[in-house]
């Protein structure tokens, strides 16, 4: 009797599928990620070999003046738009075992690899995505790009910035930037307003939320709200963990009056995001990881010491439509090691190609490099003694 058995490739592709599921779908961000131009973090999907580059076409709308009387030949507006090109990169992460350790272990091989490689790439991609809010809009293709640890966010990493990049975007995006509670904070200089923020003024509290929504609202062109719901605007806020433990803070009296008084759904018994004035605040506590360990002391932009009297700083990300680009070349997609020492040796792991971009356009009048969705606020967030 002729048994048939499903081929190699045959086996993988549950694996295949859940990989993807897990690493894509159950990032931290991924209620916000989408193919639509409305997702906050808008993907992208390429998948065919070919090209490090992927277009995302951005287009204004129109502000001509209406007509009444006359004719409209000659008096027509032309649409201005832009191509923004984003890269993407490869990474490639793997695990590997011989027969004498597998023997030992009861667990297979794949069983122990998937949720550690899952895990490890979904923490890549949040880290990335909050170096893509902290980024600043470049033309020119990532540092990196290509380089052994590959570079697959792209912009002017905020690390690496120099004093003339950072104020140069500060210039270019004045109505897109905040630095504490009074818009009056900014000079177009960054560190010298960093410098400004104290414990007395600048803290993130409801107040801070609402003045970040009207600057995204009055921006120009405006920041489209990520939803819109019964003619009311929906923006989401990405907060680290000592600026919303300041904004719980100040909400305690809102919650307790305004919101439900059962257990489930209101935040001062359950964690989770908080909502005020029509926006969604979500905490991201790995932001904070980025302030006490990469913008620090010797880099221009120091967020740690950068506030007033040495006083520690840290980013909110105010975000509508399209605030990042995410482009796709190749999906999450299992590995295998092909060289087994006689089939000693066994390894499997992941490989993955995309990018991650701050979403900007160039503005035609002035050839500054605007970002498109999201203003960036800083705000004095102090350790917990």
């Amino acid at each position: 009797m002729a048994l048939t058995a499903p081929q190699t490739n045959n086996k993988l592709v549950k694996y295949t599928e859940e990989i993807n599921k897990e690493v894509v779908r159950e990032n931290m961000f991924s209620p916000y990620i989408g193919s639509s131009a409305t997702s906050i973090i808008r993907t992208r999907y390429e998948l065919k070999a070919g090209g490090e580059q992927i277009n995302f076409p951005l287009v204004k709308k129109l502000a001509g003046t209406a007509k009444s009387t006359g004719t409209l030949t000659d008096q027509e507006e032309a649409i201005d738009n832009y191509g923004m090109r984003a890269w993407v990169d490869w990474a490639r992460h793997a695990i590997a075992t011989n027969d004498a350790n597998e023997q030992k272990d009861s667990a297979d091989i794949f069983g122990e690899a998937k949720p550690m490689l899952s895990n490890w790439a979904k923490e890549l991609q949040r880290d990335e995505t909050i170096q893509a809010f902290m980024s600043l809009p470049s033309e020119s293709a990532p540092a990196g790009l290509g380089s052994s640890g590959g570079q697959r966010v792209n912009g002017i990493i905020y690390a690496s910035a120099t004093t003339a990049n950072l104020d140069a975007w500060a210039v270019d995006n004045a109505d897109r930037i905040l630095y504490g509670n009074a818009v009056g904070n900014y000079s177009g200089t960054h560190a010298t307003d960093l410098a400004k923020l104290d414990s007395s003024a600048d803290k993130f509290t409801k107040a801070s939320v609402s003045l970040l929504k009207r600057q995204a609202k009055l921006a120009r062109p405006g920041i489209t709200p990520f939803k819109t719901e019964k003619g009311y605007d929906y923006y989401v806020a990405f907060a680290p963990t000592t600026c919303f433990r300041d904004l719980k803070t100040d909400l305690a009296t809102v919650n307790i009056e305004a919101r439900p008084r059962n257990v489930s759904d209101n935040p001062i018994f359950q964690d989770g995001d908080l909502l005020y004035d029509g926006v969604i605040i979500r905490e991201v506590p790995e932001i904070d990881s980025f302030v006490d360990t990469i913008w620090t002391s010797g880099i221009d932009g120091n967020l740690k010491t950068g506030g007033n009297g040495g006083a520690r700083t840290a980013p909110v990300f105010f975000c509508g439509q399209s605030a990042l680009v995410m482009p796709w070349a190749k999906m999450v997609t299992p590995t295998f090691r092909d060289s087994t020492d006689y089939q000693f040796i066994k390894g499997t792991g992941v490989k993955m190609c995309y990018g991650i971009a701050k979403t900007f356009y160039k503005d035609t009048s002035t050839s500054n490099l605007v970002q498109w969705g999201m203003v960036n606020g800083y705000f004095y967030a102090a350790a917990d003694a």
